[in-house]
């Protein structure tokens, strides 16, 4: 079912989402100084594209000050921008019945397109492994 919702997504924004995040990565990594913020955005472009199965958990051990000043640049350059992107595809997916679970998941997306730095994108086998935090899962459809 995953999969099949995967599909779906990508006719319902998930595809330009991702293109969006993929722009923004290759802007930061034109400016050389900004090419975490590129990683980052080609990371979150990755989720973005295929966000069914996988969550974003917190890294341990990795918090810091660093991580909250790199998280402040991003929302000020392409986090709140991203985070629109995917309020609109939130709202225009709303209006239909099909597209409420996927509304639902723009929205849990907007919150990690704001602050990306310090955790990382992996499966919700993984992280359940792991024993790690999830702060934005995706709910496969079913």
């Amino acid at each position: 079912m995953r999969t099949f919702g995967n599909i779906l997504w990508l006719l319902f924004g998930g595809l330009v989402m991702a293109l969006s995040y993929a722009i923004a990565g290759i802007v930061m990594f034109v400016f050389i100084i900004t090419i975490p913020f590129g990683i980052q955005a080609f990371k979150l472009a990755g989720y973005s594209l295929w966000p069914f199965g996988r969550v974003m958990v917190e890294i341990p051990g990795k918090g810091g000050c660093m991580n909250t000043v790199g998280n402040v640049i991003w929302i000020i350059f392409a986090g709140i921008w991203l985070a629109l992107g995917h309020l609109f595809w939130a709202l225009i997916l709303a209006i239909t019945i099909i597209g409420i679970p996927f509304a639902v998941a723009n929205v849990k997306l907007a919150g990690a397109a704001l602050v990306p730095f310090g955790r990382t994108v992996m499966t919700a086998e993984q992280a359940q492994r792991q024993n790690y935090v999830v702060i934005v899962g995706v709910e496969p459809l079913g």
